[in-house]
């Protein structure tokens, strides 16, 4: 049985790790409500340029050629995964980590290279000696992420997907926000761009949506040159917000819920290093009254 100082000891350790998880709680929270904010902000404007510019391009006439719209062949691909680059966050990087070993395994037969985006994923990749197509670290560490980090990194896979036609798809793997206590992981295509996105949103929502007519003042060429990379640059720039709020929601939770363990652990040890010093008192008492008995 542990002696009183090696409890009180423990005690003591235990109530320093409660002080920082309970730090690192209001830390995330106040990150957490700016990141929130901003993934609010950000995601009507990608939802929109994603209807409008699918929509425009299943208006197109089927002769129209563009990269990042021309469907390619089905033997290789690219695959981006944005993790965290720190723990402490509950299951949030080992949930992404599983959904990008399920579809490397969903799709054995595929030549695969994964873009880590985040040093928990770059690290999970290199442990199972998966092929690494470039790594970007540091980008959601600092819990926020300015417009010009995600142009560089859309950029990068914009012209390695332009210049290296080997590449059939590109497939983005992120955790998207829900609540505080819930993220969704979400695994979609993002090159080629789908012709037919009006279409899925209109079968999603099981409602008719209002046909636009539009008008060209530029020939189409011109128009989906500059729009495509943007909506890429969109769609990089929002998961990306996507993924540092989720971060510090799990991390919200996930450092509660430490802080409430060490509270449970704290009042076990504090009961059992009273029971050992009432054994204590009790076995000197006997002692005591067995010498003045033996007198």
């Amino acid at each position: 049985m542990p002696s009183t100082i090696d409890i009180r000891r423990r005690i003591r350790s235990v109530k320093n790790t409660q002080q920082i998880t309970k730090a690192m709680k209001m830390v995330s929270a106040a990150k957490l409500k700016r990141a929130k904010d901003r993934v609010v902000t950000a995601r009507p404007f990608a939802n929109k340029m994603m209807e409008v510019l699918g929509e425009l391009a299943n208006r197109t006439d089927e002769d129209f050629h563009h990269p990042l719209l021309d469907l390619r062949g089905d033997e290789r691909y690219l695959l981006i995964l944005i993790t965290a680059d720190k723990g402490l966050c509950g299951a949030f990087n080992t949930n992404l980590t599983k959904a990008a070993q399920s579809f490397i395994k969903e799709n054995s037969a595929k030549a695969i290279e994964v873009l880590a985006i985040g040093r928990k994923g770059r690290d999970f990749l290199r442990y199972r000696n998966i092929a690494i197509a470039g790594e970007y670290i540091g980008l959601t560490g600092k819990g926020r992420v300015d417009f010009s980090e995600a142009l560089e990194v859309a950029r990068s896979i914009v012209k390695t997907y332009s210049e290296d036609k080997g590449i059939d798809k590109v497939f983005l793997i992120y955790n998207e926000f829900k609540s505080v206590l819930q993220q969704r992981v979400v695994l979609e295509q993002l090159l080629p761009v789908s012709r037919a996105k009006g279409q899925e949103e209109e079968t999603k929502s099981q409602q008719p949506l209002t046909l636009v007519d539009y008008i060209y003042e530029q020939p189409p060429t011109e128009i989906f040159s500059r729009l495509l990379p943007r909506l890429i640059e969109t769609q990089i720039f929002r998961a990306l917000l996507e993924s540092v709020a989720s971060e510090q929601g799990a991390r919200m939770t996930a450092m509660d819920s430490a802080s409430k363990n060490a509270s449970e652990l704290i009042d076990s040890l504090t009961l059992n290093m009273n029971r050992v010093r009432q054994a204590a008192i009790t076995n000197e008492i006997i002692e005591v009254v067995s010498g003045a008995a033996a007198q």
